[in-house]
């Protein structure tokens, strides 16, 4: 089967079987309609498709699943954030867990059964992840973790998660491990960020016991994983926020055409708007394709994200300047969704830290 009758015959498994989320717009209502969406695809095998059978998939290209993303994401049917757990931590446990623990794990989350979260930033060491201080120390055939994460997404929604600490100095001394949540010692308060939503958490770990069996590869692994999760993050994960944004600039361009005219550069501002997604797009598409012939990504992902930072920014802005007044008086989604899209060049990895990336190890221009 190629991309394009996959893509007609999911378009057409859609548009018959009803999958329209509920009246229930909260986060808790996005997580369970993303439950529900994902046990529908799977049952019908489509979120099957471009995984390995090892861990309950039916093969094929990843590709297939960016599909998958795409068509339930532009179609609003889940939310991208949810839906980016998915596609970040399930390569990264198929590439690093025992095979029997994928084995066991994986289908679970494809199937909507539970949801994870990755515990990787901490206060003061959020986009420098080799300064993490959450240490785990070794007792028998367990191991002892103690210390804080924030900002991990949806944890208290969440059954695991896959998490770094530290075992030892330096970049050798990260290990990562998969963490049941309700274990003893593991606390979550979630934090309501200035968009209304308490989609962040911070993670507290006292004296919490993780067999030495839940390890993710070998003692001090932990940094090549988190090098390896970093693209999954800006490849099939982008090409579904990149469906949601063209969704949104949609209903823009509806919101404007019908009537709510606000001067004369709605063309100039929607069109620039169009190109700096359509770059993204474009950018991504070849991603998409490289990780489809089983090119290992790397640094040049970086590109991918400051893209879509400046694209969500750019947008959102555009959204303000053609909608006065709607952001600040009324309560509409725009209002909190351009509040979010302010973070969007902080998370993931800071737009500065990014482009310090793509000027040292792609063009070589050294550290000044």
């Amino acid at each position: 089967m190629n991309v394009e009758e996959f893509r007609s015959g999911l378009r057409k498994w859609l548009d018959e079987n009803d999958l329209t989320p509920g009246p229930d717009h909260s986060l808790q209502g996005h997580m369970l309609q993303f439950l529900r969406v994902s046990r529908a695809l799977y049952d019908a095998d489509w979120m099957r498709y471009g995984w390995p059978v090892e861990v309950g998939g039916l093969g094929g290209p990843a590709v297939l699943r960016a599909v998958v993303g795409e068509e339930v994401v532009g179609r609003r049917l889940a939310e991208p954030g949810p839906y980016s757990m998915l596609e970040v931590l399930t390569p990264t446990m198929i590439d690093y867990a025992p095979p029997e623990l994928a084995a066991e794990m994986v289908p679970r989350l494809l199937r909507g059964e539970e949801q994870w979260c990755q515990g990787f930033s901490e206060p003061g060491s959020g986009s420098d992840l080799a300064s993490l201080t959450t240490r785990a120390v070794q007792d028998g055939d367990n191991w002892i973790v103690n210390g804080q994460k924030v900002w991990t997404s949806f944890a208290q929604f969440s059954t695991r998660c896959i998490l770094l600490t530290r075992t030892a100095p330096g970049h050798d001394g990260i290990t990562a491990f998969f963490v049941d949540l309700d274990t003893p010692g593991i606390t979550i308060r979630p934090l309501r960020t200035m968009h209304g939503v308490d989609e962040f958490c911070e993670v507290y770990y006292d004296d919490v016991v993780i067999p030495g069996s839940r390890m993710l590869g070998k003692p001090g692994d932990g940094w090549n994983l988190a090098m390896d999760l970093l693209p999954y993050e800006r490849s099939s994960c982008f090409w579904q926020r990149i469906a949601y944004l063209y969704s949104r600039f949609d209903a823009l361009i509806a919101e404007v055409s019908g009537g709510n005219k606000h001067g004369g550069h709605d063309e100039y501002d929607l069109g620039a708007a169009y190109l700096a997604l359509h770059t993204l797009r474009c950018r991504s598409r070849a991603t998409q394709h490289r990780l489809r012939d089983g090119a290992r990504l790397g640094p040049d992902t970086s590109i991918d994200k400051v893209l879509l930072s400046s694209a969500e920014q750019q947008l959102y802005d555009t959204v303000r300047d053609l909608l006065p007044g709607v952001l600040e008086l009324d309560e509409t989604p725009w209002r909190s969704e351009y509040l979010y899209s302010r973070a969007s060049t902080i998370y993931g990895g800071t737009a500065e830290i990014q482009r310090n990336i793509i000027a040292r190890r792609l063009l070589d221009l050294g550290k000044e």
